[in-house]
């Protein structure tokens, strides 16, 4: 059988970020809810940023790194958003042009809130697995931007920005995904939605509860297909969508529960052991939606211990909902290709915000949303943190919207 998975992997978390205790403060927020986000920072995206702008600025540096040859083997693009920016319009076409890539390729969006990475991942590695040139690959990336829509609840110290790219092809120098090991659960539920740019909506008690029912019966379906599959001694990691750690603390911790009976001492252990590290970003970042489950691979791959292959379980959610259980090898040598793109250097290196330019750059966002026919965006009101963060890096930035059309360019 063909072996396919991610042969490279880079991630985009922004040019700001905003201490999360800070917010709770300025809001008022209560306290005692705030340990269980287990979260410090999270990610900020500037108004002249969206989710085409975090897609190229994660997939551009391992575009760029493909030989020729390999960038002219690129024949699809698939971007994974809940942050679409038209109903009819893919952000991917943006995205294709912005890269350069070629025009003798497939391009398109998938949306099922946090999932939509993951069914973009799953569609890129059958397409891959199935052609009949051994050198093509697929480019996929998750991205998403949050909107201020969630201004004064408990949403908002979550919500972080940015994206994860992946080159998918027959060599799988990141990860190695296991043929037909996947188990999946979906049903109809209203937990978390997005009914309209200006709002965010759902029920986060219902959706945690549909996380973690879904972890189970996705991981069930899983055993179902991969005989003899146990979860303690099958998975040297677990990565597990990540919308604020604590709530993967929660779900790993009912799943031991069910699944192995261990005492409370044991599952703290294996959580610290197994999950933990790839949690580390996530705590620094908050939520990037599709993106989430692939920040915490990142996270996993530069805190792991990767002296040898380790195969690792992931577990990907969407709201609504989707869910599925899969599993691969990380290759040897899957971290130092990760280092080397320094993302601890990045993720420190953001602009960290004051309230009151986290309030600015939250009201200026708004002209960046979906549904904005006619605007130029100026980076005046936030020119000393775009000169720090962003001039003259090479990113791509929005430079304006003209009858809806958004018209990018590089800092």
């Amino acid at each position: 059988m063909t072996t396919v998975g991610i042969e490279a992997i880079n991630a985009y978390t922004g040019p700001a970020s905003l201490d999360v205790r800070q917010l709770f403060e300025a809001r008022g927020l209560d306290l005692r809810r705030f340990g269980n986000l287990l979260m410090t920072r999270k990610s900020v995206n500037l108004p002249c940023e969206d989710p085409v702008t975090n897609a190229v600025n994660a997939a551009k540096p391992i575009v760029d790194a493909l030989p020729p040859d390999a960038r002219e083997r690129v024949e699809l693009v698939i971007v994974g958003t809940e942050s679409g920016l038209d109903f009819g319009k893919p952000i991917s076409t943006y995205v294709h042009e912005a890269l350069g890539l070629s025009r003798r390729c497939r391009s398109f969006e998938t949306k099922h809130a946090c999932y939509g990475g993951t069914a973009a991942l799953q569609m890129a590695a059958g397409f891959v697995a199935t052609h009949p040139d051994p050198q093509v690959r697929a480019l996929v990336i998750a991205a998403d931007a949050a909107s201020v829509a969630a201004r004064n609840t408990y949403w908002e110290p979550s919500q972080g920005a940015g994206a994860v790219a992946l080159v998918v092809s027959r060599r799988p120098d990141i990860l190695a995904l296991d043929a037909g090991a996947n188990g999946y659960y979906s049903h109809e539920v209203m937990d978390t939605l997005r009914p309209r740019p200006d709002l965010e909506a759902g029920d986060s008690d219902l959706s945690l509860l549909s996380y973690m029912h879904c972890l189970e019966q996705s991981y069930q379906h899983y055993t179902e297909r991969v005989v003899g599959a146990d979860i303690m001694t099958t998975f040297d990691y677990l990565v597990l969508h990540t919308p604020f750690a604590g709530m993967v603390r929660s779900a790993h911790r009912q799943l031991l529960r069910k699944l192995k009976r261990m005492s409370p001492e044991r599952i703290e252990a294996d959580f610290q052991a197994r999950v933990m590290p790839s949690l580390r970003y996530c705590t620094e970042v908050g939520n990037v939606y599709s993106a989430a489950l692939y920040l915490a691979l990142c996270a996993l791959l530069d805190h792991g211990d990767f002296d040898r292959p380790r195969r690792i379980g992931l577990y990907s959610y969407g709201s609504g909902c989707a869910s599925e259980f899969y599993s691969g090898v990380v290759a040897e040598g899957a971290a130092a290709r990760l280092a080397a793109l320094d993302l601890p250097g990045r993720i420190a290196a953001r602009h960290p915000l004051t309230i009151a330019e986290y309030e600015t750059v939250s009201d200026d966002s708004l002209h960046r949303m979906c549904g904005v026919r006619d605007h130029v965006f100026d980076v005046g009101g936030y020119e000393h943190i775009y000169k720090t963060q962003m001039e003259g890096r090479g990113l791509l930035v929005l430079g304006e919207i003209r009858d809806f059309h958004r018209r990018y360019r590089w800092s």
